[in-house]
């Protein structure tokens, strides 16, 4: 598969004792997000240390890396890979040097006009890591540029797309959130320091308390002296829908939503949007769990469990590699037979992003003896790449943007296949318009440097936002 950039979780404390420790364990919380690479990075006096590796947080970190770091203020990273190859180089924490000393950052999103930036850069003399393929360091050699140097404001300013970041000096922790909001932030308290992370659900892993959500175009900086904010951009809210129909940990607060209610509802809206006739309701573990919840209590279908879930494997979707997906899921979830055999089951899942785990797991359930199988999908079809941090830029392997439903259907050999519609996505949000959806409706909030932003008065974004799907 051709190199694609990072969908990733952040942590960071400061002002707090055994800092890289509680930075670890908030790592462990955010490993959904990533499980290719991990790496923190501390202030130690006037010099950064850093560990990171390939691999699991609890693979990478031994008890004597934690020692080694020991400080009050450290950030931490887990990583996918969307650009950037899947490589130690690329992962992050990244540390570099300059005029004003060392720093640290850490990244997750992806930025639109990073190829540009860097042939700027490159061409003023910058030279990159020979092999660092990411986005994230073309932030750290804009930080050295004269212009920037005291002008962190105006550097975020100029960067298009999607970022949320933390960056580490010896003297502070700062954290800033790209003005559509793409992807979550927010901020906690422990004691008398702070911690700022991906998800909600990390803070209550160290006993933090949620403060609130770092905002879109807001610049945090966290020193000796406690917290202060500045607005670098005007917000233009875009957050990026999928985090809260795949990628958040259900027990967290994403974008003012309990990840867990949201899905519910998503499922309570498809069983009005696709109904079917049929005997049980179950779900595809763990992504599927709520809406399933939802699709069941609306539908009065009962719900049952008929998947068990191996836990020692990681989520499919963000391996880089389409064997390795195809491995993984093969492994990752077996049907329990009694349950299924003779049924008429509706399986709920959140999404089918390429088709590569979904025809193996509707197949574990036609082996084992259901009589009809109907899939319901709590997200509308995905038909448009992403290029704000989401792994899938490429849009030949979406399965929805080369197929039509029909054939999804029997590509799947499944008896129905049906689709939430954007409309009804949307309408389980508390503020519709500030969410991005451009991988169902084709419409950029942003530009990038392959990509036009769709009209406002598009007739194919009014006509996508009323379907709703269902394939008999």
């Amino acid at each position: 598969m051709p190199e694609i950039k990072h969908e990733c979780g952040l942590f960071g404390v400061y002002g707090c004792l055994d800092a890289p420790e509680k930075v670890y364990y908030g790592l462990y919380s955010l490993q959904h997000r990533g499980e290719e690479s991990a790496g923190i990075a501390s202030a130690a006096g006037s010099r950064i240390v850093s560990h990171k590796g390939m691999g699991l947080v609890s693979n990478v970190f031994k008890p004597q890396d934690l020692t080694r770091l020991r400080s009050q203020a450290a950030i931490g990273h887990v990583r996918y890979s969307t650009i950037g190859a899947s490589e130690w180089h690329n992962a992050q924490p990244f540390v570099g040097e300059y005029s004003k000393g060392q720093v640290a950052i850490a990244h997750n999103g992806q930025l639109v006009n990073a190829k540009s930036l860097r042939m700027s850069l490159e061409k003023a003399g910058a030279v990159f890591h020979t092999q660092t393929t990411s986005d994230s360091e073309v932030i750290l050699h804009l930080m050295a540029k004269p212009e920037y140097r005291n002008n962190l404001p105006g550097l975020l300013g100029d960067l298009k797309g999607a970022f949320s970041l933390l960056i580490l000096t010896p003297e502070e922790m700062i954290a800033a959130r790209d003005l559509n909001g793409f992807r979550p932030l927010c901020i906690g308290r422990l004691n008398d320091g702070y911690v700022v992370a991906s998800e909600s659900c990390a803070l209550e892993q160290i006993g933090a308390t949620y403060l609130r959500e770092v905002s879109p175009g807001e610049l945090i900086y966290i020193d000796k002296n406690g917290l202060r904010s500045e607005t670098f951009a005007p917000a233009r809210p875009s957050y990026c829908i999928f985090e809260l129909i795949y990628f958040s940990r259900p027990d967290s607060v994403i974008f003012g939503e309990n990840v867990h209610l949201f899905r519910k509802s998503l499922g309570e809206k498809l069983a009005e949007e696709c109904p079917v006739e049929a005997d049980i309701v179950i779900s595809v573990p763990e992504g599927g769990n709520s809406a399933a919840m939802g699709y069941s209590q609306a539908s009065g279908i009962p719900l049952e469990r008929g998947f068990v879930r191996n836990h020692y494997v990681g989520r499919t979707f963000i391996q880089p590699g389409v064997q390795q997906r195809r491995q993984k899921a093969e492994i990752k979830l077996n049907a329990i037979a009694p349950v299924v055999a003779g049924k008429r089951v509706v399986v709920v899942d959140d999404s089918i992003v390429r088709g590569t785990t979904s025809k193996s797991r509707f197949g574990l359930l036609k082996r084992s003896g259901a009589k009809e199988i109907h899939v319901r999908i709590s997200c509308p079809p995905h038909r448009f790449p992403c290029y704000y941090g989401i792994d899938f830029q490429i849009k030949e392997e979406l399965i929805a943007a080369v197929r039509s439903l029909e054939e999804i259907t029997e590509y799947l050999e499944v008896d129905s296949l049906g689709y939430l519609s954007i409309e009804g996505l949307l309408s389980c949000t508390s503020a519709p318009k500030d969410y991005c959806v451009a991988c169902f409706a084709g419409k950029y909030p942003v530009p990038t440097e392959i990509t036009k932003k769709a009209p406002e008065d598009s007739e194919e974004w009014e006509e996508r936002t009323g379907e709703h799907i269902i394939v008999v």
